[in-house]
């Protein structure tokens, strides 16, 4: 064991010190990982494959190395010689969850605007959690998080695939200090061309960007064949739309342009909450709305799980026990604390119901709805947990499980032009697969059971992922 253990601290400090890449069997991914053999045939299972379509029973899936070789029913599947045979009778497997908006930061707590990075514990809390790819919404550290990916692609820690998005376009004034504001459009331009050609993947526009900065950003970032995405609040959706922005995060609760008295350029203080209840989302201003971007392909994230945080007693309780279990215990504190406030005071319902009305009319006319997490609120969505309970209530809002899962998945792999090769469970696709100990499709809850995450064909535990951050959200 010392002579192991020595040759593994060698293996790491040479890795740090010449650049060297060591392999997954270093200590800092070895202890998660379940299955390692070069062929696995998960017999016996019901298979969600993304697509939408039903639930395909007693199936075979056969993973040859990094990819599916081969799904179809276990009596016309013989797994090959060699592998490595799980019955998983009682399981179902679905593809790897694809967050789109993810984020390696969280609230400070305190009253205090800042989100510290926590490069430690999400990659592994998305990864236990079945997210195999994530993209992230905004970042506060982007050299960090190009390293983050840069350690987890090359085995030296567990965490999904990321697409790495640059520092968040904000104009004046910022909306969280950490965020640099933008002086001017060409100020927009540089930073898009610098942060491109240092390796991310993507951008989000932010609060209180312009229409002029945002359109300098989009012309810059499409230049480079990079995607913008945007949380806005100064530019309506239209407006965005317009410009040729690609994505749209959060759907109709921020969207500002049916704000009575909006300003151009100009983010609408107040409660949004008056305005929505009044707006009727089968008027026509919002009709159409939506299918000005459905005829632009502006894609929507999904993000309920985020503001169902601000509503009274939600999530249930029963729903946060083993996420509770991540927090710091001044984290948990501070989270217990607000939600007892907003006990008082629903503050979130009515807006939940109009966001979930409005992504049911997005799909329906042809819009491209994914779905991610967002970390952020007042402590309330911890990573992987809120991708999980995403999906539960894209059912709550009138989505069929397959749909949701569908969502979840194949959807955001398109948006990324990755759906060759990721999204949903097919032959020669990536061997990105969650096994879960029940049948979400029957019971959407089951969402939360993961046992086993694969992702490029080395099966992940999911629990020992989820305890090894016991305690740390709040704090790395």
């Amino acid at each position: 064991m010392p002579n192991r253990r020595a040759a593994a601290i060698f293996l790491l400090a040479a890795s740090v010190l010449f650049g060297q890449s060591p392999t997954r069997m270093l200590p800092g991914v070895q202890p998660f990982i379940a299955v390692d053999s070069p062929i696995v045939a998960l017999t016996h299972v019901k298979v969600i494959d993304g697509t939408g379509g039903a639930v395909q029973e007693d199936q075979t899936i056969i993973i040859n190395r990094a990819k599916i070789q081969g799904v179809g029913p276990s009596p016309q599947i013989v797994p090959p010689a060699g592998a490595r045979v799980m019955d998983l009778a009682g399981h179902t497997v679905i593809p790897g969850l694809i967050g789109m908006h993810q984020h390696l930061h969280y609230p400070s707590g305190g009253g205090i605007p800042m989100y510290p990075l926590h490069a430690f514990s999400f990659p592994r809390l998305y990864l236990g959690c079945g997210v195999t790819t994530m993209r992230t919404g905004g970042s506060m550290e982007p050299y960090t998080e190009l390293s983050v990916k840069d350690l987890i692609d090359t085995g030296r820690m567990p965490g999904p695939k990321i697409h790495v998005t640059g520092p968040f376009l904000e104009g004046a004034p910022a909306t969280v200090p950490q965020m640099y504001e933008l002086k001017s459009p060409e100020d927009a331009r540089k930073l898009v061309e610098y942060w491109a050609s240092v390796g991310v993947t993507s951008f989000k526009a932010f609060m209180h960007i312009t229409r002029a900065q945002l359109a300098a950003a989009v012309e810059e970032a499409h230049k480079h064949k990079i995607k913008v995405t945007g949380h806005l609040c100064a530019v309506g959706f239209r407006e965005a739309a317009a410009i040729g922005i690609d994505n749209l995060e959060h759907g109709i609760i921020v969207d500002t342009e049916f704000t009575p008295g909006k300003k151009p350029d100009v983010c609408p203080g107040g409660d949004p909450r008056e305005g929505l209840a009044k707006l009727d989302i089968q008027s026509g201003p919002v009709q159409d709305m939506i299918k000005d971007l459905v005829q632009r392909k502006v894609a929507i994230t999904s993000t309920l799980a985020v503001f169902e945080t601000l509503g009274s007693n939600r999530p249930p309780m029963e729903r946060e026990s083993a996420a509770l279990k991540t927090l710091s215990p001044q984290a948990a504190k501070d989270y217990l604390a607000g939600r007892a406030q907003l006990a008082e005071h629903d503050l979130g319902g009515p807006m939940l119901g109009k966001e979930m009305r409005f992504e049911r009319e997005f799909v329906a006319a042809g819009g491209l709805l994914m779905a991610g997490c967002d970390p952020t609120g007042y402590g309330g969505v911890v990573p992987g947990f809120g991708d999980q309970r995403n999906i539960e209530l894209l059912v709550e809002g009138g989505f069929s499980p397959v749909e949701a899962i569908r969502i979840a998945t194949l959807n955001g792999a398109i948006y990324l032009g990755r759906a060759a090769s990721i999204g949903s469970i097919a032959p020669g696709k990536a061997a990105d697969l969650v096994v879960l100990g029940g049948n979400p499709a029957e019971k959407i809850e089951n969402m939360e059971k993961v046992e086993l995450v694969f992702k490029d064909g080395v099966g992940f535990d999911s629990a020992k992922l989820i305890q090894s951050a016991t305690e740390l959200v709040g704090l790395r």
